[in-house]
């Protein structure tokens, strides 16, 4: 059991630091700069690139979408990449008024490589473009994307990552898991980062990169997170990702859990053969160059691996809980510390819980009222603390005693909690009281997930995700509003 303790307390103290440095980061997310204008120079000209594989469902709205963005439409072009498509997504696409490209090419499947072979294309037109946009066939475009993405480089970044937020966020408690990792993942992992100097990560979609720069580099990434191979690429040869917090890009979130994790075991399957590249050429980099970015980057391409340290972290815990030892080891090092102190780490955790709700509030992605009602739960972490000690010193019970006992009172505390929403308010508001209370549960499954990922790491078959959410961006734009009333 000793030994055991140990383990569980060096794992612990090393997923805790990974924890602080990316809680620190993520304050500088809380603010905004104002968009810089450069009215004196020149307006960029763009190639907007669409990849579609079978996608007959929503290639004609993507398309609808891109031609009504508020900029001069005869500074961009439309091209839809037919990719080894058997369904009428070409026919569609022309008629709707893109230029289609279509690509027959079984031995090479997948996104990266329709993207290499469409870029070769666009450098060898007559016609050209100062810079090359990727969405894809599921996305619907902000009206003012591709004005935001113009402010951006002439800023002077060469590439530049839009807003990723979802078509669906109310669908299923799967498709909400994904809205609120990517709502928190915008504000307080990519926008930080912009804020402190450091690269932005390129996010697969909407995201833009100046013409030369592409030729120059070449595309290259042709693996299954074919977005996170770009983005070590260009921080390895100096460059860094621009964020433009404004140009907005929706995509279909999958709805069920198989479709999850389908395509989040892809994700890991890419990062862990990315990291197996990238990682210390990276850290080799940070450390010869004193470069925070490229150090930034580097971790940032372990995470399968930071994920299972964290997830040993919890199954040690868990099973010292249940040897009725201390429920979280490192809390060991607090025992017998003046009362005072506890109530700051709980307001602490406090604070912790309410910091992702609060940035979604700000950025307008949950009402209010429903921050007022995570902020009332919140309040269970003083409680259940106050009872905590009332129990283990009052009635002389074990910790093993006072923690069921204390669980069952914060389980009373949430249940009527979601009965006043329900009777106050509405169903669909404790829906989503609920839905963002079980995100802990999508946060669990990438463990097991990520250690399946690794074990089938070389294995690079694509796994393709049918989108079916074929709405205009005026009805998406709506069904936001009336979200957050």
């Amino acid at each position: 059991m000793e030994s055991i303790y140990k383990i569980t307390y060096v794992l612990q103290v090393l997923a805790f630091s990974v924890l602080i440095y990316h809680l620190g980061i993520s304050l500088f997310g809380l603010y905004k700069h104002k968009n810089k204008k450069y009215d004196d120079i020149e307006d960029k000209t763009f190639a907007l690139v669409v990849a579609a594989h079978n996608e007959e469902v929503v290639i004609e709205q993507i398309v609808e979408s891109l031609k009504h963005l508020d900029y001069k439409r005869e500074l961009y072009d439309i091209f839809v990449i037919a990719d080894n498509c058997n369904d009428s997504t070409a026919q569609i696409a022309r008629e709707a008024g893109a230029l289609v490209c279509e690509r027959f090419d079984g031995s090479k499947r997948g996104k990266g490589y329709a993207l290499e072979w469409m870029f070769s294309k666009i450098f060898q037109m007559e016609k050209k473009y100062d810079a090359v946009v990727v969405f894809d066939a599921d996305n619907l475009a902000s009206k003012n994307f591709l004005t935001a993405m113009n402010d951006k480089l002439k800023e002077g970044y060469k590439v530049v990552q839009g807003y990723l937020d979802s078509k669906n966020p109310h669908d299923s408690w799967i498709t909400e898991s994904y809205s609120i990792a990517f709502w928190s993942n915008n504000r307080l992992f990519q926008l930080a980062r912009n804020n402190l100097g450091l690269s932005n990560q390129i996010g697969g979609t909407g995201f833009c990169i100046d013409t030369k720069t592409l030729k120059e580099l070449g595309w290259g990434a042709t693996c299954l997170t074919e977005d996170l191979e770009f983005t070590c690429k260009l921080v390895m040869n100096g460059h860094r990702v621009g964020w433009a917090h404004d140009a907005v890009i929706y995509d279909e979130k999958p709805i069920t859990l198989k479709q999850s994790w389908n395509q989040r075991k892809r994700w890991m399957q890419g990062f862990a053969d990315v990291a197996s590249r990238f990682f210390f050429k990276l850290l080799k980099k940070s450390i010869k160059e004193r470069n925070w970015t490229a150090f930034d980057c580097a971790l940032y391409t372990i995470q399968p691996y930071i994920t299972i340290l964290t997830g040993i972290c919890v199954l040690l815990t868990a099973f010292q809980f249940v040897d009725r030892a201390h429920i979280v080891t490192i809390a060991s090092i607090v025992d017998g510390i003046s009362k005072e102190y506890m109530i700051g780490l709980q307001i602490f955790a406090i604070f912790q819980f309410l910091f992702t709700p609060m940035v979604m509030a700000i950025d307008k992605k949950i009402s209010k009222k429903l921050l007022l009602y995570f902020a009332l739960y919140s309040s269970n972490v003083l409680l259940s603390g106050q009872l905590f000690a009332y129990l283990r010193d009052k009635q002389h019970l074990d910790n093993f005693e006072v923690t069921m006992l204390v669980a069952i009172a914060g389980i009373a505390f949430l249940l009527s909690i979601i009965a006043i929403i329900y009777i106050i308010h509405s169903k669909h508001l404790a829906k989503l009281f609920v839905w963002y209370l079980i995100y802990g549960l999508y946060v669990l499954t990438w463990f097991p997930i990520t250690i399946q990922a690794i074990i089938d790491k070389n294995n690079k078959e694509w796994s393709h995700t049918k989108h079916t959410r074929g709405i205009s961006i005026n009805e998406l734009e709506n069904i936001n509003k009336e979200s957050v009333a």
